[in-house]
């Protein structure tokens, strides 16, 4: 699933759609991870994109007048900028029409994807989203607080998307990797120097996966349809028995809460 990185990526790639309205949508699919709304075109054809924001890992296009429209990637979706006229493809399952011969589509092998339109307190999804760790506003002391007293892995934390928005498997690792902390540490019990070693750890990983324009793993691509190169860069993800970049010792492989981490047993405590 498109973590933080992608998603950012995706969002600036769309910068090409600022300003264009919305003429015409094409619903060919409306049973996403949430069915698609029965009125979700009369909401937005006619508006203009005013902005394309994001909350962890949503998308918020600002359609003006309060109405917004919200994107989720799921798992294998992407939002691709083509030129007006373009063939439908396989798993197109909406298209939208905009102002100066563009479309943008919503292309989803699986169907995980989510698509809604509205005003904000329409759009639930957002109800429990975290802040963002990349927020100028979410300082180290906030970080430092969202630790205290909690027993659950410092790993599932990162990726409690009600507590920090936007942070999945893939940076989660990298990041613990990077302060030298191992997934399975109960969070309460860092130390405020491992809990700020952590947080500049999250920070720079997510912003140099930006740079590269997020990680290509599986199905993700930006607006372009250009994959992303983080993936070269990793550390410890995926990495099992391979050897630690740093000490050389093979990266070793646990479940937490159902999902593989991944650590070097001499670099991280």
């Amino acid at each position: 699933m498109p973590e933080l990185p992608e998603v950012e990526t995706v969002r600036r790639s769309l910068q090409p759609i600022l300003g264009r309205r919305i003429e015409r949508v094409h619903l060919w699919e409306p049973r996403l991870r949430r069915r698609v709304q029965l009125d979700f075109a009369q909401r937005v054809v006619g508006r203009r994109i005013e902005a394309v924001q994001r909350r962890g890992k949503y998308l918020l296009f600002d359609l003006a007048d309060e109405v917004w429209m919200l994107g989720h990637l799921g798992m294998s979706g992407a939002l691709l900028l083509q030129p007006a006229g373009t063939a439908r493809a396989p798993h197109d399952h909406v298209r939208f029409d905009l102002s100066g011969a563009l479309q943008l589509t919503f292309n989803d092998p699986r169907r995980f994807g989510l698509l809604r339109a509205g005003a904000v307190d329409e759009l639930t999804e957002l109800r429990n989203v975290g802040p963002d760790p990349l927020d100028a506003g979410f300082t180290e002391v906030q970080f430092l607080a969202l630790t205290r007293q909690r027993k659950k892995p410092i790993k599932n934390l990162l990726m409690d998307q009600s507590l920090l928005a936007g942070v999945g498997n893939i940076y989660a690792n990298e990041a613990l990797f990077r302060a030298g902390i191992r997934p399975g540490r109960r969070a309460g019990r860092l130390t405020r120097a491992e809990a700020q070693a952590l947080f500049a750890a999250l920070r720079s990983c997510l912003r140099e996966a930006i740079e590269l324009g997020g990680s290509s793993i599986s199905d993700y691509r930006d607006s372009a349809g250009r994959t992303g190169y983080f993936q070269l860069t990793l550390a410890v993800y995926d990495r099992t028995g391979q050897p630690c970049p740093r000490c050389a010792q093979p990266i070793r492989r646990k479940v937490h809460a159902g999902r593989s981490s991944f650590y070097c047993g001499r670099c991280q405590r």
